[in-house]
């Protein structure tokens, strides 16, 4: 039987129909619920002994169900009398339902409570959380388990009561146990780094963060944009320009990020050893020139580095020639999924692309995006920012607070967000602004600077090779290429013969080309066309173990149960990072299943009839060798949700989930 293209070759005797499949799933499932120990039975008898309120929202919640599955009928019914061509779902499901995962969880326990030495509640009887313990725990839903994560790891659980595997580590009066030993062992020792402290999130909310290098740099190229007659060298919303900013150390410019025209009152800056703010004389805008410097007051010693600029040669280099790199993704590229990739071979990690004026605003959610793990050894971050200013202000801003071995600016962003907004792939088009950036980034890191870019915007214009010598002149350490243009997307595959005429012309600068890379051979091919590496993307959400399949030159066909096993160990690192209150395990069925819709796509190297599987190459239906890989190989959402509530327990009420790519589920 031929395979229709586009869809990947199975052998005859696993291929299966959409209804065998479905009815197979069905009758499966069905058989596990009758021989689950006690779990369902525990459920019904929970539902049974609900408040009345309760019950009546639960019994609201199968009527929606019905009501869905009712509509999913119709709908199926209304496919069959449609003509079968459809278009292929393509895009964001930009309407998906947001369900926060705080809305699971209506009647909370207040953190004046949960917290260790917190202060008394300040709202008092207007609070709008619980305080009695008691009274929480008889609302607050069954444990999902009788092992905590964090418990069993730390010898501590700081969610307390709110931990939903609690019985863990309750004693009497609903006391908190602790494991002194295990604590002992990790005192004193972090497990992740790079955190938003409090203090540096209210500084830069008020505006008070100084940028000496980087106003220093946007005061000389405002200058030389006025002497070539260029108005302004800067266009970030709110702003005409830094044509008039002022490099002044304690200046309302260099800590708020205000249009000039302010007079500068009562300028504070801040002293060694976190007292308080002393007020200091204004001072006067730009040097005129660099003896200038030296008449401005410092605080403390001055070291060489206050008065000598390190010169390129003495920047600290990036070593990862022919190393594997995890690319930076957007939503499923989180902590926990970096973890398990290290855990397979991985060897250079990014964190996802943060935008550059959340961070400047102290955004907790942004600031998140840059926490690093302990067993990254090589890591980087990447950001994301279409004007100098903003750009050079950040990259400062994380040369002094955070850890990393370098820092990535997105240039390979398609989605129309960032793009409209000059950011991402815009920039290959906006030279100017581009080379503002990538130097005045460079200006003020003391970690290397590496760009990622694709082929170009349009499908058949390609820009690359027009813009990697620029960014070797401008002080780039080290490019990626990913081998698709904008307009492209996924649709077509890679082009890597593109990607090997831009390495040559790269050299000697190191250039990692990305695209397509799903098995050691595709990986062979790759480093052949004279790239110094390969960058992993999509490769890794759908198969995290590439990277040992690369390192042993091998295809894995790896089991169902040590697939699970994975998924298993991802839930450890999720409840280990976001919690393991309801909040915490809500979140971390979230990324699972945005996860999962990628997983569903690897087909287990023993069904297929030719290795290796390509990833353009959509798997047909079929029945793997036993109930739970069938279940892996399903695109529906429901049987995703049925596999993490293995893990997880069970859905809340009213539990809605749609992938962030349409393509990423169909029946």
């Amino acid at each position: 039987m031929e395979a229709a293209a586009g869809v990947a070759r199975i052998r005859a005797g696993y291929l299966s129909s959409k209804e065998q499949f479905h009815a197979y799933l069905k009758a499966e499932s069905g058989s596990q619920e009758i021989n689950q120990v006690d779990g369902e039975q525990e459920s019904t008898s929970n539902d049974q002994n609900e408040p009345p309120a309760k019950r009546l929202k639960l019994d609201s919640g199968d009527q929606v169900g019905k009501e869905a599955s009712q509509g999913e009928v119709e709908e199926g019914a209304r496919e069959k009398e449609e003509p079968r061509e459809r278009k292929r779902a393509r895009g964001q499901n930009k309407n998906r339902p947001c369900m926060k995962p705080t809305h699971y969880e209506k009647d909370r326990l207040c953190p004046s409570v949960t917290q260790e030495h917190a202060e008394n509640c300040r709202f008092g009887s207007q609070c709008r959380f619980l305080h009695d313990v008691g009274e929480y725990m008889a609302v607050k839903p069954a444990d999902l388990g009788d092992s905590c994560v964090l418990f069993q790891t730390f010898g501590k659980c700081i969610y307390g009561v709110t931990c939903r595997f609690a019985k863990t580590h309750l004693g009497e009066d609903y006391r908190n146990l602790v494991n002194e030993d295990l604590v002992k062992r990790w005192e004193g020792k972090s497990q992740v780094r790079n955190n938003l402290s409090k203090e540096l999130q209210q500084q830069l909310r008020k505006k008070k963060v100084c940028f000496e290098k980087a106003n220093k740099y946007l005061c000389h190229l405002a200058k030389a944009g006025s002497k070539g007659g260029n108005k302004a060298t800067s266009g970030s919303a709110g702003e005409k320009g830094v044509t008039n900013c002022t490099a002044s150390r304690s200046s309302p410019e260099s800590v708020g990020l205000k249009p000039h025209g302010e007079k500068a009152q009562d300028l504070q800056v801040p002293t060694e050893g976190g007292d308080a703010p002393k007020p200091v004389a204004p001072q006067s805008p730009c040097p005129t020139s660099e003896s200038d410097n030296s008449a401005v007051k410092t605080i403390g010693s001055v070291t060489d580095e206050d008065i000598v600029k390190l010169r390129p040669c003495e920047k600290k280099k990036l070593d990862i020639q022919g190393k594997l790199y995890l690319a930076p993704l957007t939503t499923c590229g989180n902590l926990p999924f970096r973890r398990i990739c290290k855990r397979f071979g991985a060897d250079v990690t990014c964190g996802e692309m943060a935008v550059c004026t959340n961070l400047l605003q102290g955004q907790s959610s942004e600031w998140a995006l840059l926490k690093r793990h302990c067993t990254e050894d090589l890591f980087g971050v990447q950001l994301e920012g279409a004007f100098p200013d903003t750009m050079t202000r950040c990259a400062e801003l994380l040369n002094q607070n955070i850890e990393v071995d370098f820092v990535d600016i997105n240039v390979g962003c398609p989605i129309d967000l960032v793009y409209k907004k000059g950011g991402g792939c815009a920039l290959m088009t906006r030279s100017n602004k581009f080379e503002q950036i990538v130097r005045g980034m460079n200006s003020v890191l003391d970690v290397p600077l590496t760009v990622k870019i694709r082929t170009g915007v349009q499908e058949k214009v390609n820009l690359a090779h027009k813009v990697i010598p620029n960014l070797r002149e401008w002080g780039a350490s080290m490019v990626t290429l990913h081998g698709r243009s904008r307009e492209q997307r996924y649709t077509k595959v890679a082009d890597w013969e593109y990607i090997a005429e831009c390495a040559k012309i790269a050299s000697p600068m190191p250039l990692f080309g990305n695209g397509d890379i799903l098995s050691y051979e595709d990986a062979n091919q790759a480093m052949q066309t004279g790239v110094s590496g390969i960058m992993i993307a999509r490769g890794a959400l759908i198969k995290p173990w590439i990277f040992t399949e690369i390192k042993e030159q091998r295809h894995w066909d790896i089991s169902s149960s040590e697939r699970f096993d994975i998924l298993k160990n991802f839930t450890n690192y999720g409840l280990e990072h976001w919690g393991s209150d309801t909040q915490g395990v809500e979140k971390t069925r979230k990324f699972m299943l945005e996860w999962l819709s990628f997983l569903c796509r690897y087909i287990p190297a023993g069904l297929l009839e030719y290795l290796p599987q390509k990833i353009n190459e959509r798997p047909p239906y079929y029945m793997g060798r036993d109930y739970l890989e069938t279940l892996m190989a399903s695109q529906n959402v429901d049987d995703w949700v049925k596999i993490s509530e293995m893990l997880l327990g069970p859905v809340p009420t009213n539990f809605t989930f749609l992938p962030k790519h349409k393509a990423n589920s169909y029946r």
